[in-house]
């Protein structure tokens, strides 16, 4: 049985009592939210520009660069990005553009190399970001190499996963500060010794917001989940915990409620849960009894965004019991995404037609209160990166 923390055990509490009570977790008041803030270009705009350029993002699992030389390339947020270990084993994170002329000088999604060099030039970088050579050196006789390196950006490995920011700027910026609220849940999943079953991406003509939240409440599940989810959880029963700007969203498996007749010091969360664990800006970390999905909401445009996500397992597979086994819980998410995702292009094509001038947010949808709250509080400079995640 895993370890269950003191948070767990409250949270088990608070649902055994909602239950007995006939009640869920509620915030005091509805609350309308503006139909512009997921149609409005200029507000898109400023979201890009400081959720997507200003706070960390997890762009890969620690697994896809075990070694010196490998390397993988992200360019969801708008910033092309190119993260490798160095022969020391440092990660290292660059703007991949070449100094030259501009060109990506990695193009593959992963790989290995001794060296990153320019398709367009042949200029060539080390590990280290440096400038090494170019073809013809004669003819950049004044340049100062020094100064000619990949433009750094500030990345870290925190609990199996890699996070960068993708911008460069002068600000201090502390990682362990920034997921301090969330570090003792995603220390005990030990992300960092699960292995990548699957990989995927979903383009979806839909607000990357639409995407983000519905994630972030479980009161749909019994409509739009109807012959998928709905049986295997407790019908609106999600309880939260404000860990700004993060936020623990735990959803109840049925057999929960056998934890009322055990005494607390016996009781195990994980079984009993899913969780999606929302790390601001646009990361989740959903863990079911067994396993972990990553997934990562990326706006394309007003109107589409792209999904992305990672399966991770405990072990690699090897035997075909245990790979049947990952596929059917692969499987099963995958319904249960593609039925939200039908969803929510549906709720795009209406917010087209100006028949709603706000979305009302029902006291039982705390999540989106919660992160309304604190993209807000972004966009508005009451919340960086720069300090961790302290309270407004």
């Amino acid at each position: 049985m895993a370890i269950t923390s003191n948070e767990e055990r409250e949270i088990i509490q608070t649902l055994l009592s909602n239950c007995s009570n006939d009640t869920t977790d509620m915030v005091p008041d509805v609350e309308f939210n503006p139909v512009s803030n997921y149609t409005d270009p200029d507000r898109l705009k400023q979201e890009i520009d400081v959720l997507f350029r200003r706070f960390p993002i997890i762009v890969g699992h620690v697994g896809q660069l075990a070694e010196p030389g490998q390397f993988i390339t992200h360019n969801e947020t708008g910033v092309p990005i190119l993260v490798t270990r160095n022969r020391k084993g440092e990660l290292k994170a660059f703007m991949n553009v070449c100094r030259h002329r501009g060109m990506r000088v990695a193009n593959e999604a992963c790989g290995k190399a001794a060296m990153f060099t320019c398709p367009y030039h042949s200029w060539n970088y080390d590990l280290d970001g440096r400038l090494r050579g170019m073809p013809q050196p004669d003819g950049f006789e004044n340049i100062d190499k020094e100064s000619l390196g990949l433009v750094a950006l500030p990345v870290g490995e925190r609990f199996g996963l890699i996070w960068v920011r993708p911008s460069v700027g002068d600000e201090a910026f502390d990682l362990d500060a920034w997921l301090a609220p969330m570090a003792d849940q995603l220390e005990s999943l030990d992300l960092g010794g699960h292995a990548i079953f699957r990989s995927w991406s979903v383009e979806s003509n839909m607000s990357w917001r639409l995407a983000l939240e519905g994630f972030l409440e479980s009161y749909h599940f019994c409509s739009a989940h109807k012959h998928s989810a709905c049986a295997a959880y407790l019908d609106n029963q999600s309880v939260f915990r404000d860990l700004y700007p993060h936020v623990r969203h735990a959803v109840p498996l049925p057999k929960v409620l056998e934890l009322g007749e055990q005494a607390p010091e016996t009781w195990d969360y994980r079984p009993n849960f899913m969780t999606q664990n929302y790390l601001f800006p646009c990361n989740f970390v959903q863990v079911m009894t067994d396993h972990v999905y990553i997934h990562s909401i990326f706006p394309n445009g007003p109107g589409s965004c792209l999904f992305q996500c990672m399966m991770l397992v405990p072990e690699a597979p090897e035997t075909e019991k245990a790979e049947r086994y990952w596929n059917r819980n692969y499987k099963v998410v995958e319904t249960v995404f593609g039925e939200d995702f039908e969803i929510g292009q549906k709720i795009q094509a209406g917010l087209e037609t100006g028949a709603n001038e706000h979305f009302v947010f029902g006291r039982y949808e705390r999540g989106l209160h919660l992160a309304q709250k604190a993209i807000d509080d972004a966009l508005e400079g009451r919340l960086t990166a720069c300090h961790g995640a302290a309270p407004s």
